[in-house]
C-alpha cells in the first residue's frame, strides 16, 4: 500500500509538470488579424514493438456497459494505426502569443457517457470556454475532473446535460466514481487557438500561424497502468481500485513558420524516451 502512495505521489507531480508545460505562464493571448499566415502539418508515428495494453474487466452495469459481452474493455490510453500513426496525441504551440481568434473543434468541447465509455477520449477546450457533458446511459455516472478543473458531476439520468467554463489552462483528468472504474478521458484547456489532436492516422495539422519562430510541443497520456488507486463506489459504497496510469509524455522541437508557407513537423513516440526529430 506505501508503494501505492508513493506511485500515486510521483504520477500527481508529473501531472503538474506535464500542466505547466502545455500552459506555462505567458502574458494573456490576444487575437490579431492574421494575413500571411502558414501552416504547421505533420505526423506523430509509434517507433518500436507495440508494448502490452492491460484492459479493464466490466464488473459492473453489464446490460449497459457490456452490450456486446466482450468482458473487458480497452482504456484507449494507446491507439496506433496498422502503419504506426498515433491517435490523440495533442500538437500545439507553446510560445505564441498572438494570432487568429479561437477555432477549436466543436466536437472536442462536448463530451458523451456512452455504455459507460467517454467520447471522444480526448477533450480539447479553451480557457474561460465551456465544457458540455451528456450521460446516453440510464445508469448513474459520476463525472469527476482533477487538474486544472476540479468539478464532480453526477448524472442520474440519460438524457441530461451538464455544461461548466473552464477557467485554468492546464491538463484535466476525468474519471467516473461511479464504479465505473475503466472509465477515463483527458481534456486539455488552451490558452491559444493553435492546438491540434492527432487523428486516427497520426496527422495534425495548424493553420494560419503568424510568421516566426516557435516551440512545438506534443503531448501524450501515460499508457503504462503502474499501480491502482482504491476508491468507494459512490453508488454502493463498495471499495473498488481504479488504474493508476504513468505520467505523460511531452517531447518538443524548435519551428520557423514562414508567411504563406507550409512546414512539417514529425514526431516520433515510443517506449523509450522520445528523441527529438532532426529538422522540419
Amino acid at each position: 500500500m506505501k508503494l501505492v502512495h508513493h506511485i500515486a505521489r510521483a504520477v500527481a507531480c508529473a501531472l503538474v509538470l506535464a500542466a505547466a508545460q502545455l500552459c506555462p505562464a505567458q502574458a494573456a493571448y490576444q487575437v490579431v488579424a492574421v494575413s500571411d499566415g502558414g501552416t504547421i502539418k505533420g505526423t506523430v508515428k509509434w517507433q518500436g514493438a507495440l508494448p502490452h495494453l492491460a484492459s479493464s474487466e466490466i464488473n459492473k452495469d453489464p446490460q449497459i456497459c457490456d452490450p456486446l459481452s466482450q468482458k473487458h474493455r480497452d482504456l484507449e490510453r494507446l491507439v496506433v494505426a496498422p502503419d504506426g500513426g498515433v491517435a490523440n496525441t495533442v500538437v500545439y504551440l507553446k510560445n505564441v502569443s498572438a494570432g487568429k481568434a479561437m477555432d477549436l473543434p466543436a466536437p472536442r468541447r462536448f463530451l458523451n457517457q456512452k455504455n459507460c465509455r467517454y467520447e471522444p477520449h480526448i477533450l480539447l477546450v479553451p480557457a474561460e470556454g465551456t465544457l458540455t457533458i451528456r450521460s446516453s446511459d440510464p445508469v448513474l455516472h459520476t463525472v469527476h475532473m482533477s487538474g486544472s478543473a476540479d468539478y464532480n458531476l453526477p448524472f442520474v439520468a440519460a438524457g441530461q446535460e451538464i455544461s461548466r467554463q473552464m477557467t485554468r489552462a492546464g491538463s484535466v483528468e476525468l474519471r467516473c466514481n461511479a464504479g465505473h472504474v475503466w472509465m477515463n478521458a483527458e481534456m486539455i484547456v488552451a490558452a491559444n487557438p493553435y492546438y491540434a489532436v492527432t487523428g486516427a492516422d497520426g496527422n495534425f495539422e495548424l493553420t494560419n500561424v503568424p510568421p516566426g519562430q516557435y516551440q512545438i510541443e506534443a503531448w501524450h497520456e501515460g499508457w503504462r497502468v503502474v499501480g491502482e488507486t482504491p476508491l468507494y463506489d459512490v453508488m454502493t459504497q463498495v471499495r473498488v481500485k481504479r488504474p493508476l496510469f504513468s505520467a505523460p509524455v511531452v517531447w518538443s522541437k524548435p519551428v520557423t513558420v514562414p508567411a504563406h508557407q507550409t512546414v512539417t513537423v514529425d514526431f516520433t513516440l515510443g517506449e523509450k524516451t522520445p528523441q527529438l526529430a532532426q529538422g522540419h
